[in-house]
């Protein structure tokens, strides 16, 4: 993973908003009009949004076309198959920024979280928003199932971040750009970044966030635990393997 220069950077420099969204055609011409909204009151005019549909069956990418209409902050990429980290890793190639802002659609994640993950990508190479620091209105098995999955990262990984959730994290592009055919087409790949960026000696900061989500998630919730607890031993055998091939030369 490479390094993105520690110098001094203008917090006004330009912005990719990267946003999957799987089936959202009842909150999806809200959610982009509220994250405009938001972006004109803090006067950030120097950004584009991507929006990846990952195997929707609804309107989503019309409405979403509709959107961007007449504007050019809103780009529509439409995926055959459904995959976070597939919306992900397109979206990554096709951004035209260097700093990429990943939000769920929607934004359940105060925006204020922009701003400061902006502001500490001019020294760090991939920003999480943490809502174990920060403050969550979350259902209790959502709850219990994250802090479950943070204990066995820290145990097998030896990582100290809490969350690795897909939303209200920050990437730069240039130094997570290499990695992408190595991905999960899943969820993992945030895991996977933060794993492999920690072990290389990226720049990688937490920051709190608030986090308001009581809504019906599009995701199996069983399956999503199972995969990503797999995904997670799979992670850990890859660098345990690692670690013994160096250890034996």
């Amino acid at each position: 993973m490479s390094h993105a220069p520690a110098g001094p950077q203008s917090n006004r420099d330009p912005l990719t908003f990267l946003i999957p969204a799987y089936n959202e055609e009842a909150i999806l011409r809200a959610s982009i009009d509220r994250l405009r909204a938001f972006l004109k009151e803090r006067d950030i005019e120097q950004y584009e949004i991507i929006l990846v549909s990952n195997g929707s069956t609804d309107r989503t990418v019309e409405i979403a076309e509709a959107s961007a209409l007449g504007r050019d902050d809103l780009r529509v990429i439409a995926l055959d198959r459904r995959g976070v980290g597939r919306a992900f890793k397109e979206g990554i190639r096709r951004a035209q920024h260097d700093r990429v802002i990943c939000l769920d659609l929607d934004l359940t994640i105060d925006l204020a979280f922009i701003e400061s993950a902006a502001a500490v990508l001019a020294t760090a190479d991939i920003v999480i928003g943490s809502k174990q620091t920060g403050a969550q209105q979350r259902s209790l098995f959502r709850r219990l199932a994250s802090a479950s999955f943070i204990a066995c990262t820290r145990h097998l990984l030896g990582l100290e971040f809490t969350d690795y959730s897909i939303g209200a994290k920050a990437y730069r592009r240039s130094a997570v750009i290499s990695h992408l055919p190595a991905l999960a087409d899943g969820s993992a790949y945030v895991v996977q970044l933060i794993a492999w960026g920690h072990r290389e000696g990226a720049a990688i900061a937490e920051i709190p966030v608030w986090c308001d989500d009581r809504r019906r998630s599009k995701f199996n919730l069983l399956h999503e635990g199972l995969y990503r607890f797999g995904s997670l031993f799979l992670l850990w055998l890859q660098v345990r393997t690692k670690r013994d091939r160096v250890a034996r030369r």
